[in-house]
């Protein structure tokens, strides 16, 4: 906790406005992406189903594979706290769909579905695009795939294991991947090795998302890798999540964003 404070004193006092923003790019990109206000209709469909599933009290048994829950370290818990604690907030939902849509991606890997809250807001940001979303454990995963077909969605296949296991099957059978949303393990090693195993498959257009950045001092260690591997051009940090640009037209730069 001691870390995520620190950190967020951090980004508070040095992130910056579009205005602060020299890369046409990304200034582009905020006003086109991130200062968006409108709406769509599946923000609403969404989040009426997240409200209905704070109401549901059934319990679930979780295999947890990645760094654990910071708020409940049982093996055993309801949608209700599921939701409440793992799915992403509607503001960061929504900057998923924005940024989908933006980029009209087409193949898409998400490593940690949870409940499904944040595949929801991708698939729906392209109904022809393909969701493969990755989830470690078998109960909550069996929930997300009936919480997809309530939602009448057909555009997602969820895969089931470690994603040890998982991850490298499913790579080998794309030619290349557009966007990779990673919120399923929360540790130094594993995010770091999931990042190289989706390098094989990128190209100039491909986008990564990384959530909980500042999450543990491990995490950010992972973030700072990412930030100067080689292939990463433009990365941008807005705390909550760290997004990366593998664009070979723009410079090497990592901008700290407000959002």
């Amino acid at each position: 906790m001691l870390h995520q404070i620190k950190s967020y004193i951090n980004y508070k006092k040095n992130s910056i406005g579009k205005h602060g923003v020299h890369s046409p790019f990304v200034f582009d990109l905020m006003r086109q992406v991130f200062d968006k206000q409108d709406t769509f209709y599946a923000f609403d469909l969404i989040e009426k189903f997240r409200e209905s599933l704070k109401l549901d009290n059934t319990i679930l048994h979780i295999e947890d594979l990645g760094a654990g829950s910071k708020t409940n370290s049982s093996d055993k818990r309801t949608v209700r706290q599921i939701i409440k604690s793992s799915s992403k907030a509607p503001k960061y939902g929504q900057l998923l769909f924005r940024l989908a849509n933006y980029f009209e991606v087409d193949n898409i890997i998400e490593l940690g579905t949870s409940l499904g809250i944040s595949t929801l807001y991708l698939a729906n940001s392209r109904r022809y695009s393909k969701i493969y979303t990755l989830e470690g454990s078998k109960e909550i995963a069996k929930k997300a795939k009936a919480n997809f077909k309530k939602m009448k969605l057909n555009n997602i296949e969820i895969i089931t294991g470690n994603f040890d296991a998982t991850l490298t099957p499913l790579l080998d059978k794309l030619e290349k991947i557009d966007f990779v949303f990673f919120d399923g393990n929360h540790k130094e090693k594993p995010t770091l090795q999931y990042f190289e195993k989706c390098l094989a498959k990128i190209h100039n257009n491909t986008i990564f998302v990384f959530d909980d950045i500042y999450w543990s001092q491990e995490m950010t260690n992972a973030w700072q890798t990412i930030k100067a591997h080689q292939k990463v051009t433009t990365t941008i940090d807005i705390f909550e999540m760290g997004i990366v640009f593998f664009k070979k037209e723009l410079p090497k730069q990592n901008l700290i964003i407000k959002y």
